[in-house]
């Protein structure tokens, strides 16, 4: 073969397509939710903060990430087929790590946002103006868009000498790094160990930024400010926590000769789970967006929304 050939869940059928449905309707969730929050931040005017513009992004990061893998998995375990051609692999690759990369970077820029808001409250419409939000979100898909590209570029100029077999759902680099054939993979060690040192940053950055944020929380005399503080911050350190932890440990440990179950499940944790967890976890404690989607899902509103989005699209 050309291609190659993901080995997932199961030989089994039946369990291939329990695993199809599962994902079918873990995906349908990560779709609406995110759809939701894009329509919702684009047309409420109340919501068009820095805050809620960078949440935007990261629903749109969410919905992109979550399709690279899930649809493609669906189809494989339906038609109880795991081959990927050599094309598909190549573009599987190139937008899972550009839309992580990216991800990384737009949870770094959501954090300083949150501590200029906090930290620095005078000065905030001045450092977060709209050319900066603008020129901070440039930057988080420009750097994503590298990453992938350097990834991908040195994965596929490597030799493979193994079958052609990954133990994974998806073309996942670390499972492919086994096929490569002795000492060959170097540049990519050179290229992971530069994206991992930028992530390692990102985390630096976040963790420095909510030191700040904490440090300020606890001097306000208002436990009103406080609570309000907390729930904003909160449900963003939730999601950079488990995102990276999960992706770090699946990243960083050595892959194993064989199809590990704690292998697959961190894989979940850091693919699947965060796209879809992402829009409940923003939207649940977070007053603004709940009063935003309600209005948005009411049936007037929504009737004017639909030939609103309508004449947009015919445009």
């Amino acid at each position: 073969m050309s291609g190659f050939l993901l080995v997932g869940f199961s030989d089994n059928h039946e369990l291939q397509i329990l695993h199809a449905l599962l994902f079918l309707v873990t995906y349908l969730l990560a779709l609406t939710g995110n759809l939701l929050i894009i329509t919702v931040t684009s047309l409420d005017h109340r919501l068009q903060s820095p805050m809620y513009y960078f949440l935007k992004h990261l629903s749109l990061l969410d919905l992109c990430f979550i399709s690279v893998t899930v649809p493609q998995s669906i189809a494989n375990s339906l038609m109880n087929n795991g081959y990927i051609s050599h094309g598909q692999c190549i573009l599987q690759v190139f937008f899972f790590i550009a839309l992580a990369s990216s991800e990384v970077a737009i949870l770094t820029v959501m954090s300083y946002d949150r501590y200029a808001a906090i930290c620095r409250p005078l000065q905030y419409e001045t450092i977060m103006n709209s050319y900066a939000c603008r020129q901070a979100v440039t930057a988080v898909w420009l750097a994503g868009g590298l990453s992938g590209l350097m990834h991908t570029a040195v994965n596929f100029s490597i030799p493979l000498c193994g079958e052609r077999v990954i133990h994974q759902f998806f073309c996942d680099v670390p499972q492919m790094l086994k096929l490569a054939c002795s000492h060959e993979f170097i540049n990519e060690i050179a290229v992971a160990a530069f994206t991992t040192s930028a992530a390692f940053f990102c985390l630096v950055s976040i963790v420095l930024s909510y030191i700040r944020i904490f440090s300020t929380v606890l001097r306000i005399p208002s436990a009103e400010g406080r609570t309000k503080v907390f729930t904003t911050c909160l449900p963003h350190l939730f999601v950079v926590t488990f995102f990276l932890s999960t992706a770090g440990f699946e990243f960083l440990h050595p892959p194993s000769d064989s199809q590990s179950a704690m292998d697959l499940m961190f894989s979940i944790f850091y693919t699947v789970i965060p796209p879809t967890l992402n829009p409940v976890i923003y939207s649940l404690r977070n007053e603004a967006m709940k009063a935003a989607l309600r209005k948005v899902l009411s049936k007037g509103e929504f009737a004017q929304r639909k030939m609103y989005l309508k004449a947009i699209f015919k445009f």
